[in-house]
């Protein structure tokens, strides 16, 4: 299934940094993102995008999950000659994940 189907994400950017987060529309889908959602998983599927180091934050306590993409905005929303360099983009990106 798609990551899309048991989940949304929120995304933020700032410079060539992108936040993405994961959250379960049911929080008893937390631990499963948990297992699935890994860095070297998330790195794969967005290796054409992001070239930079992927940071993964967990916080049980809103069950969700924080990416955060160094290296993925080809420079940032200010300087890039990119269609669309903003972080909403690259969250959609991240739910087309197989999970």
């Amino acid at each position: 299934m798609k990551l899309y189907d048991i989940a949304h994400s929120r995304a933020g950017d700032k410079g060539n940094i992108s936040t993405l987060s994961v959250i379960p529309y049911d929080e008893a889908d937390y631990e499963m993102l948990c297992q699935e959602l890994t860095v070297d998983k998330v790195k794969a599927h967005l290796q054409d995008i992001v070239s930079g180091e992927i940071i993964r934050y967990e916080m049980p306590n809103i069950a969700s999950l924080l990416f955060v993409c160094h290296n993925a905005l080809l420079s940032g929303v200010t300087t890039s000659l990119a269609m669309d360099t903003h972080g909403k983009a690259l969250s959609y990106a991240l739910l087309e994940m197989e999970v």
